[in-house]
């Protein structure tokens, strides 16, 4: 009986279907409507593959529609690839949308430069995505710019083996090693003709050095950076700009996503590392941001002048045992510490502002960490002198109630001072009032401070570090005659200058009036 049950049912089921219309369809009649009807895939270097970008395609009607044909007008030449409804590839048949539904295309491309015939260093290529090719065509455009580059990267052996750098060894004997290269004279000069996308460490041999030319770009793959060697140099030989958005003369180093939703992400490639004895290390009018650590000093000297760090997913600036001079220096966002000096050191800062505005996830480092000492193992501390660490004129501000930090082993010298500088540091509760290095009314550590008064920062979202006169809790607390006479802007400094990277201003109001 139970058979003849089923049975039954299954007669139903197939009876039912079979009266449905859900899988009759009638022909696209040029009616479809899109979610765009261009689809822009931002700026990608040449055989780098692009993010993936989608179109909607609706079906407005009341009827379920096939649609004959759906291909790229280049067809299986094109440069790029389609995903239409789960199917990948370049051209599809018989694509049905139901009645008031909707489907997803999907669009890559990955472009190599050499294809096309006599192309500039950067040049736009298009095609079109051809929705039915009868009498009832509807069709949405693809564009991209592709841009050319000179790309450096690890050689690759027959067997497969990627050629690796040595870093020394580890706790256990065993050899460091990461994926990298030693650039050779010929790559030593960084001009601004073209982009470099670098692949892997890409280091600079003892005895030479790198230099980068004014309005140089460059990009970093993941995992990627520099390595100046014993005795090696870099030199980012940046100039002030007429353009504060193209920044034409600056000097870039960025990861190799070019796409504007990777324009702020932390952590896109690793570091720029100053080993130690390092020699005459120079960055002038130079951008670093989204990088893991911006610039990772071991023991080195290096001068920063006219220099913005930003998005670091760990730390901006940090140096071990570094000797660094830094001048209209700006760093902001960044995971752990946007400065730290650490395990001692020798460092002067004027003019300079230390923000920290991170909001990813808790971030337990304030904005300036200052230590002499570094837990290396369980059982092993390292101590080293802090010879000096001196800000002047200096702003020290973030979104956290305590923006300065100190580790201090007894051991080791612990010389510090604050001149004239904005420092946010609240303590409602006096828990740390008893501890030496956070004595604020101690001359010999703090002269002509202002604590916890507003910077009044123009946009931190968009690290613009710029001073609002007559509201800043930095206008006119600076002293004459320290670091550059020139702010980061170029501005003239005045007889009573601002604390930090900037001379105020005053701010356009929402209305658009000056």
């Amino acid at each position: 009986m139970k058979y003849l049950y089923g049975i039954a049912v299954l007669a139903c089921v197939i009876l039912w279907s079979s009266c449905r219309n859900d899988f009759e369809t009638v022909a696209s009649t040029g009616n479809l409507e899109f979610s765009r009807d261009t689809v822009y895939l931002d700026t990608v270097f040449t055989n780098i593959g692009s993010s993936t970008y989608n179109l909607k395609v609706y079906n407005r009607s009341d009827d379920d529609i096939n649609i004959p044909t759906i291909t790229l007008g280049d067809g299986e030449a094109s440069s790029y690839r389609l995903n239409v409804d789960g199917i990948p590839g370049k051209s599809f048949e018989n694509i049905t949308i139901l009645a008031k539904d909707s489907i997803f295309v999907f669009i890559e491309t990955t472009i190599d430069i050499n294809n096309f015939p006599n192309p500039d260093n950067a040049f736009l290529y298009t095609d079109e995505i051809l929705f039915d090719t009868g009498g009832n065509q509807q069709d949405v455009d693809l564009v991209t710019l592709v841009q050319d580059a000179v790309f450096l990267f690890p050689e690759r052996s027959a067997d497969g083996t990627v050629e690796t750098l040595n870093l020394g060894v580890d706790d256990e004997g065993n050899d460091i090693l990461v994926e990298g290269f030693f650039l050779d004279d010929t790559e030593l000069n960084f001009t601004n003709e073209k982009p470099y996308v670098i692949y892997g460490f890409a280091a600079v041999p003892s005895d030479k050095t790198l230099t980068i030319d004014a309005g140089a770009r460059v990009h970093f793959h993941a995992d990627s950076g520099i390595i100046v060697a014993n005795m090696g140099s870099i030199q980012a030989n940046g100039a002030p700009s007429t353009d504060p958005e193209l920044m034409e003369n600056e000097v870039i180093f960025e990861g190799d996503r070019l796409e504007p939703s990777f324009a702020n992400v932390p952590g896109q490639w690793s570091t720029i590392w100053l080993t130690q004895g390092s020699i005459n290390n120079v960055f002038t009018n130079t951008t670093i941001k989204n990088s893991i650590v911006g610039i990772l000093n071991d023991n080195s000297p290096v001068s920063l002048t006219n220099v913005q760090i930003y998005n670091s997913a760990n730390v901006g600036l940090l140096g071990r045992t570094a000797t660094v001079v830094g001048n209209n220096l700006v760093i902001n966002n960044s995971g752990q510490a946007s400065l730290a000096c650490s395990l001692g050191g020798d460092y002067i800062f004027n003019h300079s502002t230390f923000a920290n505005y991170w909001v990813n996830n808790f971030r337990t480092f304030p904005a300036v960490l200052i230590d002499n000492v570094l837990q290396v193992s369980e059982t092993e501390v390292v101590v080293a002198d802090l010879v000096r660490a001196e800000f002047n004129n200096c702003i020290v501000y973030g979104n956290e109630q305590r923006e300065i930090g100190f580790v201090n082993e007894p051991s080791a010298l612990f010389n510090f001072k604050f001149n004239n500088c904005l420092i946010r540091f609240e303590d409602p509760n006096g828990e740390f009032t008893d501890i030496p290095e956070y004595q604020f009314q101690n001359n010999d550590l703090y002269s002509n401070i202002v604590r916890n008064q507003d910077p009044v920062f123009f946009d931190v979202e968009l690290n613009d570090f710029n001073i609002e006169t007559g509201t800043s809790g930095a206008d006119g607390i600076g002293l004459p005659g320290v670091g550059p006479v020139l702010d980061l802007n170029g501005t003239q400094r005045g007889a009573n200058p601002d604390a930090g990277a900037y001379e105020s201003i005053v701010f356009p109001d929402p209305g658009g009036t000056p």
